[in-house]
Protein backbone atom coordinates (compact mmCIF):
# COMPACT_ATOMS: atom_id res chain seq x y z
CA UNK A 1 0.00 0.00 0.00
CA UNK A 2 1.50 3.65 -0.66
CA UNK A 3 2.76 5.06 2.18
CA UNK A 4 2.13 9.00 2.00
CA UNK A 5 5.11 11.14 4.35
CA UNK A 6 3.58 12.24 7.47
CA UNK A 7 3.70 15.72 5.98
CA UNK A 8 1.63 14.80 2.82
CA UNK A 9 -2.18 14.36 2.89
CA UNK A 10 -3.08 11.87 0.16
CA UNK A 11 -6.87 13.32 0.35
CA UNK A 12 -5.40 17.09 -0.59
CA UNK A 13 -2.98 15.96 -2.88
CA UNK A 14 -5.12 13.91 -5.14
CA UNK A 15 -7.29 17.11 -5.65
CA UNK A 16 -4.19 19.36 -6.08
CA UNK A 17 -3.11 17.69 -9.00
CA UNK A 18 -6.56 17.09 -10.81
CA UNK A 19 -6.15 20.56 -9.85
CA UNK A 20 -2.92 21.57 -12.34
CA UNK A 21 -3.91 18.88 -15.11
CA UNK A 22 -7.15 20.75 -15.84
CA UNK A 23 -5.27 24.02 -14.96
CA UNK A 24 -2.77 22.91 -17.95
CA UNK A 25 -5.50 21.79 -20.12
CA UNK A 26 -7.43 25.34 -20.33
CA UNK A 27 -3.69 26.73 -21.51
CA UNK A 28 -4.09 24.97 -24.06
CA UNK A 29 -7.03 25.54 -25.47
CA UNK A 30 -6.96 29.23 -24.57
CA UNK A 31 -3.70 29.04 -27.00
CA UNK A 32 -6.26 26.92 -29.27
CA UNK A 33 -8.41 29.60 -29.87
CA UNK A 34 -5.02 32.55 -29.85
CA UNK A 35 -3.81 30.19 -32.77
CA UNK A 36 -7.14 29.85 -34.64
CA UNK A 37 -7.61 33.39 -35.04
CA UNK A 38 -4.24 34.39 -36.01
CA UNK A 39 -4.14 31.55 -38.29
CA UNK A 40 -7.37 33.15 -40.30
CA UNK A 41 -5.73 36.49 -40.68
CA UNK A 42 -2.55 34.91 -42.33
CA UNK A 43 -4.36 32.68 -44.73
CA UNK A 44 -6.60 35.67 -45.69
CA UNK A 45 -4.03 38.64 -45.34
CA UNK A 46 -6.12 40.25 -43.17
CA UNK A 47 -9.85 42.00 -43.12
CA UNK A 48 -9.39 45.16 -44.54
CA UNK A 49 -10.13 46.78 -41.43
CA UNK A 50 -10.23 50.29 -41.27
CA UNK A 51 -8.52 51.24 -44.69
CA UNK A 52 -10.42 53.11 -47.29
CA UNK A 53 -12.14 51.48 -50.11
CA UNK A 54 -14.33 48.46 -50.28
CA UNK A 55 -13.87 45.46 -48.11
CA UNK A 56 -10.31 42.77 -48.87
CA UNK A 57 -11.53 40.16 -51.02
CA UNK A 58 -10.92 36.66 -49.32
CA UNK A 59 -8.63 34.65 -51.10
CA UNK A 60 -9.16 31.56 -49.09
CA UNK A 61 -6.49 28.85 -49.08
CA UNK A 62 -6.06 29.94 -53.09
CA UNK A 63 -4.01 33.04 -51.08
CA UNK A 64 -1.64 29.96 -51.00
CA UNK A 65 -0.36 30.40 -54.33
CA UNK A 66 1.33 32.47 -56.91
CA UNK A 67 -0.14 31.29 -60.01
CA UNK A 68 -3.39 29.18 -60.41
CA UNK A 69 -4.84 28.20 -63.09
CA UNK A 70 -6.84 25.16 -64.63
CA UNK A 71 -6.22 24.65 -68.03
CA UNK A 72 -2.21 25.19 -68.28
CA UNK A 73 0.76 26.84 -66.84
CA UNK A 74 3.12 27.38 -69.52
CA UNK A 75 7.30 29.13 -69.41
CA UNK A 76 10.07 30.28 -71.73
CA UNK A 77 13.21 31.73 -71.02
CA UNK A 78 14.39 32.29 -67.06
CA UNK A 79 11.14 32.58 -65.12
CA UNK A 80 11.05 33.55 -61.61
CA UNK A 81 8.88 32.32 -59.55
CA UNK A 82 8.18 33.17 -55.59
CA UNK A 83 5.51 31.56 -54.32
CA UNK A 84 3.74 27.87 -54.85
CA UNK A 85 2.37 27.04 -58.78
CA UNK A 86 -0.55 24.93 -59.17
CA UNK A 87 -2.67 23.71 -62.05
CA UNK A 88 -6.21 21.62 -61.42
CA UNK A 89 -8.10 19.91 -62.86
CA UNK A 90 -5.62 19.60 -65.64
CA UNK A 91 -2.50 17.32 -65.16
CA UNK A 92 0.74 17.89 -64.24
CA UNK A 93 1.42 17.62 -68.05
CA UNK A 94 -0.01 20.90 -68.69
CA UNK A 95 2.52 22.54 -66.48
CA UNK A 96 5.45 22.81 -69.08
CA UNK A 97 9.33 24.67 -69.16
CA UNK A 98 9.54 24.26 -65.78
CA UNK A 99 11.83 21.34 -65.57
CA UNK A 100 10.23 19.91 -62.45
CA UNK A 101 11.86 16.96 -59.91
CA UNK A 102 9.59 15.44 -57.83
CA UNK A 103 9.53 15.10 -54.27
CA UNK A 104 9.43 11.76 -52.77
CA UNK A 105 6.11 11.79 -51.58
CA UNK A 106 5.25 13.18 -54.79
CA UNK A 107 2.70 15.05 -52.76
CA UNK A 108 4.35 18.28 -54.38
CA UNK A 109 7.37 18.98 -57.08
CA UNK A 110 10.41 21.76 -57.49
CA UNK A 111 11.83 23.62 -60.04
CA UNK A 112 14.95 25.98 -60.51
CA UNK A 113 12.45 28.70 -61.71
CA UNK A 114 10.12 28.38 -58.71
CA UNK A 115 11.07 29.51 -54.98
CA UNK A 116 8.55 27.08 -53.76
CA UNK A 117 6.47 24.04 -54.33
CA UNK A 118 4.85 22.83 -57.66
CA UNK A 119 0.77 20.67 -57.28
CA UNK A 120 -1.19 19.64 -60.20
CA UNK A 121 -4.07 17.42 -59.58
CA UNK A 122 -2.71 14.06 -60.54
CA UNK A 123 -0.10 14.50 -57.49
CA UNK A 124 -0.49 12.20 -54.38
CA UNK A 125 -3.14 12.22 -52.37
CA UNK A 126 -4.13 14.94 -50.24
CA UNK A 127 -2.45 17.48 -53.37
CA UNK A 128 -5.87 16.74 -55.28
CA UNK A 129 -8.29 17.42 -52.75
CA UNK A 130 -5.81 20.79 -51.94
CA UNK A 131 -5.75 21.61 -55.91
CA UNK A 132 -10.04 20.99 -55.89
CA UNK A 133 -10.48 23.40 -52.75
CA UNK A 134 -7.88 26.45 -53.84
CA UNK A 135 -9.48 26.35 -56.92
CA UNK A 136 -12.86 26.33 -55.89
CA UNK A 137 -11.85 29.40 -53.63
CA UNK A 138 -10.02 31.36 -56.87
CA UNK A 139 -13.71 31.03 -58.41
CA UNK A 140 -14.71 32.32 -55.16
CA UNK A 141 -12.87 35.16 -54.81
CA UNK A 142 -13.74 35.80 -58.59
CA UNK A 143 -17.55 35.98 -58.10
CA UNK A 144 -16.94 38.12 -54.72
CA UNK A 145 -15.14 40.66 -56.74
CA UNK A 146 -17.21 40.58 -59.95
CA UNK A 147 -20.35 41.07 -57.70
CA UNK A 148 -19.40 44.54 -55.68
CA UNK A 149 -22.36 46.56 -56.09
CA UNK A 150 -22.09 50.41 -55.76
CA UNK A 151 -19.11 51.17 -57.41
CA UNK A 152 -17.09 54.55 -56.63
CA UNK A 153 -16.42 54.99 -60.24
CA UNK A 154 -18.11 53.66 -63.87
CA UNK A 155 -16.47 54.04 -66.70
CA UNK A 156 -13.47 55.96 -65.96
CA UNK A 157 -11.71 57.10 -68.68
CA UNK A 158 -13.71 55.30 -71.23
CA UNK A 159 -11.59 52.21 -70.11
CA UNK A 160 -7.87 54.02 -70.90
CA UNK A 161 -6.58 55.14 -67.15
CA UNK A 162 -3.11 55.97 -67.95
CA UNK A 163 -1.71 58.41 -66.08
CA UNK A 164 -3.96 58.56 -63.67
CA UNK A 165 -3.59 58.39 -59.87
CA UNK A 166 -6.20 56.42 -58.45
CA UNK A 167 -7.70 56.47 -54.72
CA UNK A 168 -8.77 53.64 -52.55
CA UNK A 169 -12.48 52.46 -54.18
CA UNK A 170 -14.25 50.27 -56.69
CA UNK A 171 -13.74 51.12 -60.05
CA UNK A 172 -16.36 49.90 -62.55
CA UNK A 173 -15.78 49.33 -66.22
CA UNK A 174 -18.53 47.59 -68.99
CA UNK A 175 -15.30 47.44 -71.64
CA UNK A 176 -11.80 46.64 -71.52
CA UNK A 177 -9.17 48.66 -70.00
CA UNK A 178 -5.67 49.85 -70.85
CA UNK A 179 -2.77 50.98 -69.13
CA UNK A 180 -0.66 52.42 -72.07
CA UNK A 181 3.42 53.46 -71.58
CA UNK A 182 2.82 56.22 -68.59
CA UNK A 183 1.47 53.97 -66.30
CA UNK A 184 -0.61 54.24 -63.57
CA UNK A 185 -0.85 55.21 -59.96
CA UNK A 186 -2.51 53.94 -56.84
CA UNK A 187 -2.04 56.16 -53.92
CA UNK A 188 -3.26 55.24 -50.49
CA UNK A 189 -2.42 53.56 -47.01
CA UNK A 190 -1.43 50.76 -46.26
CA UNK A 191 -4.97 49.09 -45.20
CA UNK A 192 -6.42 50.84 -48.35
CA UNK A 193 -8.01 48.59 -50.58
CA UNK A 194 -8.96 48.59 -54.80
CA UNK A 195 -11.10 46.33 -56.95
CA UNK A 196 -11.20 47.04 -60.68
CA UNK A 197 -14.55 44.96 -62.09
CA UNK A 198 -13.32 45.02 -65.99
CA UNK A 199 -15.79 43.39 -68.18
CA UNK A 200 -13.62 42.42 -70.91
CA UNK A 201 -9.78 42.55 -71.75
CA UNK A 202 -6.74 44.37 -69.50
CA UNK A 203 -4.09 45.08 -71.33
CA UNK A 204 -1.03 46.97 -69.69
CA UNK A 205 1.24 47.90 -72.72
CA UNK A 206 5.09 47.27 -72.79
CA UNK A 207 6.85 49.30 -70.39
CA UNK A 208 4.36 50.53 -68.37
CA UNK A 209 4.24 50.15 -64.45
CA UNK A 210 2.02 50.44 -61.88
CA UNK A 211 2.68 52.26 -59.28
CA UNK A 212 1.95 52.44 -55.72
CA UNK A 213 2.82 54.88 -53.96
CA UNK A 214 1.15 56.35 -50.14
CA UNK A 215 1.80 53.13 -48.38
CA UNK A 216 -0.35 51.17 -50.68
CA UNK A 217 0.10 47.31 -51.14
CA UNK A 218 -0.25 45.12 -53.97
CA UNK A 219 -2.06 42.58 -51.41
CA UNK A 220 -4.85 44.90 -51.20
CA UNK A 221 -5.10 45.59 -55.24
CA UNK A 222 -7.68 43.46 -57.45
CA UNK A 223 -8.37 42.93 -60.99
CA UNK A 224 -11.21 41.32 -62.09
CA UNK A 225 -10.97 40.79 -65.46
CA UNK A 226 -13.48 38.95 -67.68
CA UNK A 227 -11.35 38.58 -70.56
CA UNK A 228 -7.68 38.26 -70.47
CA UNK A 229 -5.31 40.39 -68.89
CA UNK A 230 -1.83 40.78 -71.15
CA UNK A 231 0.74 42.41 -69.22
CA UNK A 232 3.53 43.78 -71.85
CA UNK A 233 7.16 43.22 -72.34
CA UNK A 234 9.45 44.51 -69.40
CA UNK A 235 5.62 46.06 -67.77
CA UNK A 236 5.83 46.29 -63.89
CA UNK A 237 2.16 45.52 -62.30
CA UNK A 238 1.00 45.14 -58.80
CA UNK A 239 -1.87 43.21 -57.05
CA UNK A 240 -4.01 39.82 -57.63
CA UNK A 241 -5.01 39.40 -61.33
CA UNK A 242 -8.10 37.29 -60.90
CA UNK A 243 -8.97 36.56 -64.94
CA UNK A 244 -12.02 34.12 -66.21
CA UNK A 245 -9.77 33.26 -69.06
CA UNK A 246 -6.39 33.53 -69.27
CA UNK A 247 -3.19 35.66 -68.12
CA UNK A 248 -0.15 36.26 -70.56
CA UNK A 249 3.22 37.71 -68.82
CA UNK A 250 5.04 39.32 -71.97
CA UNK A 251 8.87 38.80 -72.01
CA UNK A 252 10.62 40.47 -69.06
CA UNK A 253 7.33 41.45 -67.55
CA UNK A 254 6.97 41.64 -64.18
CA UNK A 255 3.97 40.58 -61.42
CA UNK A 256 3.99 41.48 -58.07
CA UNK A 257 0.67 39.80 -56.81
CA UNK A 258 -0.74 36.92 -58.34
CA UNK A 259 -2.17 35.45 -61.76
CA UNK A 260 -5.00 33.48 -61.26
CA UNK A 261 -6.49 32.30 -64.35
CA UNK A 262 -9.54 29.87 -65.12
CA UNK A 263 -7.90 28.76 -67.92
CA UNK A 264 -4.00 29.31 -68.48
CA UNK A 265 -1.54 31.75 -67.74
CA UNK A 266 1.65 31.55 -69.72
CA UNK A 267 5.06 33.34 -68.67
CA UNK A 268 7.86 34.39 -71.14
CA UNK A 269 11.13 35.02 -69.00
CA UNK A 270 8.71 36.97 -66.46
CA UNK A 271 8.63 37.49 -62.73
CA UNK A 272 5.85 36.98 -60.21
CA UNK A 273 6.20 37.78 -56.82
CA UNK A 274 3.52 36.58 -54.38
CA UNK A 275 2.73 38.80 -51.70
CA UNK A 276 3.59 38.44 -48.28
CA UNK A 277 0.89 38.78 -45.64
CA UNK A 278 1.97 42.38 -44.17
CA UNK A 279 1.84 42.42 -40.37
CA UNK A 280 -0.47 45.99 -40.02
CA UNK A 281 -1.68 47.44 -37.20
CA UNK A 282 -5.77 46.24 -38.95
CA UNK A 283 -3.97 42.61 -37.97
CA UNK A 284 -2.49 43.66 -34.71
CA UNK A 285 -5.83 45.22 -33.64
CA UNK A 286 -7.42 41.55 -34.74
CA UNK A 287 -4.54 39.36 -32.65
CA UNK A 288 -5.41 41.77 -29.83
CA UNK A 289 -8.92 40.65 -29.69
CA UNK A 290 -8.36 37.14 -30.32
CA UNK A 291 -5.85 37.69 -27.25
CA UNK A 292 -8.20 39.16 -25.13
CA UNK A 293 -10.77 37.00 -25.38
CA UNK A 294 -8.01 34.20 -25.23
CA UNK A 295 -7.44 35.54 -21.66
CA UNK A 296 -11.17 35.73 -20.49
CA UNK A 297 -11.55 32.37 -21.99
CA UNK A 298 -8.76 30.95 -19.63
CA UNK A 299 -10.15 32.98 -16.60
CA UNK A 300 -13.36 31.66 -16.70
CA UNK A 301 -12.10 28.00 -17.34
CA UNK A 302 -9.13 28.41 -14.25
CA UNK A 303 -11.80 29.98 -11.83
CA UNK A 304 -14.15 27.10 -13.04
CA UNK A 305 -12.45 24.37 -12.25
CA UNK A 306 -10.39 25.11 -9.13
CA UNK A 307 -14.01 25.95 -8.02
CA UNK A 308 -15.31 22.11 -8.82
CA UNK A 309 -11.49 20.85 -7.55
CA UNK A 310 -11.89 22.38 -4.34
CA UNK A 311 -15.46 21.35 -3.88
CA UNK A 312 -13.91 17.77 -4.83
CA UNK A 313 -11.67 18.37 -2.39
CA UNK A 314 -13.75 19.30 0.24
CA UNK A 315 -15.99 16.49 -0.44
CA UNK A 316 -12.85 13.78 0.20
CA UNK A 317 -12.08 15.35 3.68
CA UNK A 318 -15.77 14.76 4.59
CA UNK A 319 -15.53 11.10 3.42
CA UNK A 320 -12.47 10.10 4.91
CA UNK A 321 -12.48 12.18 8.03
CA UNK A 322 -10.71 14.54 9.89
CA UNK A 323 -7.18 14.84 9.52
Amino acid sequence: MLAYPATMDASKTKPAIKRTVLIAVAVVIALVVVGLGAGYIWLTGGLGGNGAGPAIVNLGSSSNFAILAKTGISTTGTTSITGDVGISPAAASYMTGFGETMDASGTFSTSALVTGHLYASDYTPPTPDKMTTAVHDMETAYTDAAGRSNPDHTELGDGDITSMTLAPGLYKWGTGVLISAAGVTLSGGANDVWIFQIAQNLDVADGAVVTLSGGARASHVFWQVGGQATIGTTADMKGTILSQTAIVLNTGATLDGRAFAQSAVSLDASTVRKQKVMWNANNRAMVSHWAGLNNRILDRLVFIWRSWCDNNSHHSLGSNGSH
